[in-house]
């Protein structure tokens, strides 16, 4: 049959790696995309596990898990439910059958997507790498705004940064029809950015333009990528959308760069670099004091460090402070209104939290911190049902997410749900080993992906990941304590509480994590864990 075909009333195109509806567009994983037309060759009929497994995988043995997955992530895709099927329908002991209608494809118009890389540094000091990634960022952000666009996130795209990969192979790995990539060359006040838009399906060229100005322009050489690129994949903006690819975050370029500096910082997750962070926002609002995405940027990182770096009532007082005065100077802004949810939360103020990280949603259905930190508010307050349906919605946003489907394994597991904690846990440490391919030195990948490996009873390799993650970072509070989830989990008691220990020793305050976390229940009877709990 052709290559492209409907399910239902969506259109599957396996080159591309996705499936899609009007206003809906899923990427899917290729091998999971490859069972779905290995059972789409024979609608209607009961295929054997085996006889899937040899014709996806061919001459490379996987276990039955990796169907499993594959069968998982396809019914999330379509929205199906195993238990009341409507497209794939589990025979027991046998196999599956698509049960879907099977038409074959007309040409329609499809929701553009797109991927925007991080920019190269092309400066003669290679000094400019934050502010190359800011402009990336500050147009997935541009793009962001328009409803008809898709667009892939920040943490997805910039997966591939610093790598010579071949631009239909991320298309295909990320689900879009076209990437964007660039590079920047920064001297005094002199500017020249080369943007160039590429057809993720045959790699050739659909746009490209020089940029040769004053740093003072930045904004409008921005603005005029982000129109060139909807013009291009014949995107029509809303006036309201026109309106937002045209705000200035604000009229001073240092307090800019302070900013860029400080996103720089706060994408390393680390203790150290959000302490940086907090320092470059808090000169961009000295500079600029009507500069609502520095004040964000500030309660951001007082949350983090209030939430793994010790507790500190002023850390919460703070971020309490700065997320409502991103709202008052930025009432539309779904990222502020994410910002103040989880500022709230630490305040205990559930209430008023999850309505702030629905006003997130409403202005913004499509980001994924609003559904991640949602879901955590959620699980705080004992709404396990809830937490699952946010942290699903959350791996619908960004299908490149690792976090949200090994934290829902947790919860699955916890309400006695294994195969769907299997499932959830096979679908994190596939994500995270990928991440790790491309970036292997990222230690929360290898800590939560470890913890994903030893839920699934692959104990050897995730000490081995735990390992890894200790290598990179070993003083990081957060690295220690999660290492002593994971050889908690895999009967290395001793090691855990060594771990343990010296995760508190390096700055972990939060008792309640330590006396309530499942993972360290076997710790529980030993007298130097009842000691850390006195400690704290």
């Amino acid at each position: 049959m052709s290559r492209e075909f409907w399910v239902g009333e969506w259109l599957v195109e396996p080159d591309l790696n996705r499936i899609s509806r009007p206003e809906e567009s899923v990427a899917i994983e290729p091998k999971v995309i490859e069972v779905l037309v290995c059972l789409a060759g024979h609608p209607g009929e009961v295929i054997a596990k085996k006889e899937i497994l040899r014709a996806v995988w061919r001459d490379v043995y996987v276990s039955q898990d990796a169907l499993l997955y594959a069968i998982s992530e396809l019914r999330k895709a379509f929205g199906d439910d195993a238990k009341a099927p409507r497209v794939i329908e589990t025979i027991p002991r046998r196999g599956y059958r698509l049960i879907a209608p099977v038409t074959q494809s007309t040409p329609v118009r499809l929701q553009p997507s797109i991927a925007v890389l991080a920019f190269s540094d092309l400066s003669s000091e290679k000094d400019q790498e934050y502010f190359c990634d800011g402009i990336a960022e500050e147009i997935i952000n541009s793009l962001s705004q328009v409803k008809t666009l898709r667009v892939v996130s920040r943490t997805s795209a910039f997966a591939f940064k610093g790598k010579s990969e071949d631009i239909r192979k991320i298309g295909r790995t990320l689900g879009v029809g076209a990437v964007l990539e660039g590079s920047v060359r920064k001297a005094d006040n002199q500017l020249r950015i080369i943007a160039q838009l590429i057809n993720a399906t045959d790699g050739c060229h659909m746009w490209s333009e020089r940029y040769d100005r004053e740093l003072k322009d930045i904004f409008a050489i921005q603005d005029e990528i982000a129109r060139s690129i909807a013009a291009t994949l014949q995107v029509t903006l809303s006036e309201g959308e026109s309106e937002a690819l045209g705000k200035v975050p604000t009229v001073d370029l240092v307090a800019y760069d302070y900013y860029l500096r400080g996103r720089q910082f706060f994408y390393q997750y680390k203790g150290k670099g959000v302490d940086f962070a907090l320092q470059m926002f808090s000169q961009a609002i000295e500079r600029d004091p009507a500069f609502a995405r520095a004040y964000a940027g500030i309660a951001d990182c007082c949350s983090f460090l209030y939430m793994y770096g010790g507790s500190h009532p002023h850390h919460r007082e703070k971020a309490d402070a700065a997320s409502q005065k991103a709202l008052d100077l930025a009432p539309e802004s779904a990222e502020a209104w994410t910002s103040r949810g989880v500022a709230l939360s630490l305040k205990g103020a559930y209430d008023e939290a999850e309505k702030a990280f629905l006003t997130a949603i409403h202005h913004d259905p499509r980001l994924f911190e609003a559904y991640y930190f949602y879901a955590r508010v959620a699980f705080a307050r004992g709404k396990p049902e809830k937490a699952i349906e946010l942290y699903e919605k959350a791996s619908q946003v960004n299908p490149q997410d690792y976090q949200a489907p090994l934290l829902v394994a947790q919860i699955y597991t916890d309400l006695g749900r294994r195969q769907e904690a299997d499932e959830a846990r096979l679908r994190g440490v596939q994500i995270a080993e990928a991440r790790l391919k491309l970036n292997p030195d990222d230690s929360r990948a290898l800590y939560m992906g470890a913890n994903g490996l030893v839920g699934l009873g692959k104990g050897a390799q995730g000490l081995e990941w735990a390992r890894r993650a200790l290598t990179i970072d070993p003083d990081e509070p957060m690295v220690l304590y999660n290492v002593a989830c994971i050889q908690s989990m895999a009967g290395r008691v001793e090691e855990a509480i060594g771990s343990l220990e010296r995760a508190v020793n390096n700055g972990l305050t939060q008792r309640g994590w330590i006396e309530h976390d499942s993972n360290l229940d076997p710790l529980r009877p030993h007298p130097r864990y009842q000691a850390l709990l006195k400690l704290l």
